[in-house]
């Protein structure tokens, strides 16, 4: 079966989410800034709201698939559950007795429960026959195998560009693990089995919340706190080797929590238009890249619209005028207003809690398919965040 994705906005036929279950019950008010959410999440809300938004997805005709289904699927296989529990006793922290300890346990478990503990952790008290100094100094509560609770996040572990899957470089050391089992259903997951290889996480960091299919040969990719300047070149090097663009913009963000990656400030809601806090409209600069010959050539800065706008042979890129306060701007932006996930053109996914943002999108011609996200915002992240889009259907190539 062939996936592709060429653009931001084109129709979505098949999507990757990880519906929230037991790793986000891990956190709590000692670990869950180490584990990079900002609350403690209600978890069955949590799941009531995930199931809300797969709802709006296949209402839509877009086919669901589950990090954890998948992971099940896949470890069915021999070979990939071998490679699954060596990923695990690889952590230098576990020692050698505890790390026997350790295969042990995860040797007796069957798929299914294999799944869950590789993705909700496995703690000092879970472990079975824990024994050696490291068993031993560890606090009741420590984890032996770390929760993942980001892996709610499905856009940052990997992006599909062309037919191609890039499998990311995760900056944070709490998500390390997350392209680890990402990887291994790319690898070896039969749906997938086969799929080239665009990028994989022993490159330079880069993560797909930085990662704007702005049009067909036109990829935006933020440089901040989580993609680092090295990955966006390698990135470059590597799609242009491919053929799947003509242009990079590499796109300095503030290095902050508010704005960890380029769609927190800015998405692509039209083929031609994108929503943007309008805090940054003004003042987002570009570095454009292209290749000539063996050599990549790097020129700007210059306005980020207007760059875009050049490197997709259009006029100007339609911003959407929020026409916020800055108040109210700065609110929206921190509930993750302006990360949409387009299904279709002019069809978006927001949260339905930034009111404002909305409204200026539906007066703009956007229609806005609104759901709810109280405790799915804990871990800063929108309906882009939490999506990973697989397949969709080619968007006309822009004049």
């Amino acid at each position: 079966m062939t996936h592709q994705v060429r653009s931001e906005v084109g129709r979505l036929r098949t999507v990757l989410l990880h519906r929230p279950g037991p790793e986000l019950k891990r956190l709590t008010p000692r670990n869950n800034d180490s584990l990079l959410f900002d609350g403690i999440p209600w978890v069955d809300k949590a799941q009531d709201e995930h199931d809300a938004f797969a709802g709006a997805l296949r209402g839509h005709g877009v086919e669901v698939l589950y990090v954890h289904e998948l992971l099940r699927q896949t470890l069915e296989l021999p070979d990939a559950r071998a490679a699954a529990v060596e990923s695990v006793l690889a952590d230098q922290r576990l020692g050698d007795t505890l790390r026997a300890s350790v295969r042990s346990h995860l040797e007796d478990l069957d798929a299914e429960h294999l799944a869950t503990t590789l993705i909700a952790g496995l703690s000092h008290e879970e472990l079975r026959g824990g024994n050696g100094l490291v068993y031993t100094l560890l606090d009741s509560h420590d984890f032996v195998i770390d929760p993942l609770p980001n892996l709610l996040f499905t856009r940052d572990s990997s992006v599909w560009i062309g037919d191609q899957v890039a499998v990311t470089s995760l900056a944070m050391p709490a998500r390390h693990r997350e392209t680890t089992l990402t990887d291994l259903i790319y690898t070896r997951h039969p749906r997938f089995r086969g799929t080239p290889r665009l990028y994989d996480p022993s490159l330079e960091h880069l993560e797909g919340g930085d990662v704007l299919l702005l049009a067909p040969g036109v990829i935006a990719v933020g440089v901040g706190e989580r993609t680092t300047p090295a990955g966006a070149e390698r990135l470059a090097r590597r799609i242009f080797a491919a053929g799947f663009a003509h242009t990079l913009l590499a796109v300095p963000i503030a290095q902050e929590r508010a704005t960890m990656h380029l769609d927190t400030v800015c998405t692509m809601v039209d083929v031609d238009a994108m929503v943007m806090y309008p805090k940054v409209a003004d003042t987002l600069m570009a570095y454009t890249v292209t290749q000539q010959g063996d050599e990549q050539v790097v020129s700007g800065p210059s306005p980020f619209l207007a760059a875009a706008a050049k490197a997709m042979n259009i006029d100007a890129l339609r911003l959407i005028d929020t026409g916020l306060d800055p108040v109210t701007a700065e609110r929206e932006q921190w509930d993750d207003g302006n990360n949409t996930l387009c299904v279709a053109p002019r069809l978006a996914v927001a949260y339905e809690r930034n009111v404002e943002t909305n409204s200026r999108l539906e007066d703009a011609g956007i229609e806005v398919v609104r759901i709810s996200g109280s405790e799915l915002g804990s871990g800063r992240g929108g309906p882009r965040c939490m999506s990973c889009p697989v397949d969709r259907v080619p968007t006309a190539k822009l004049p």
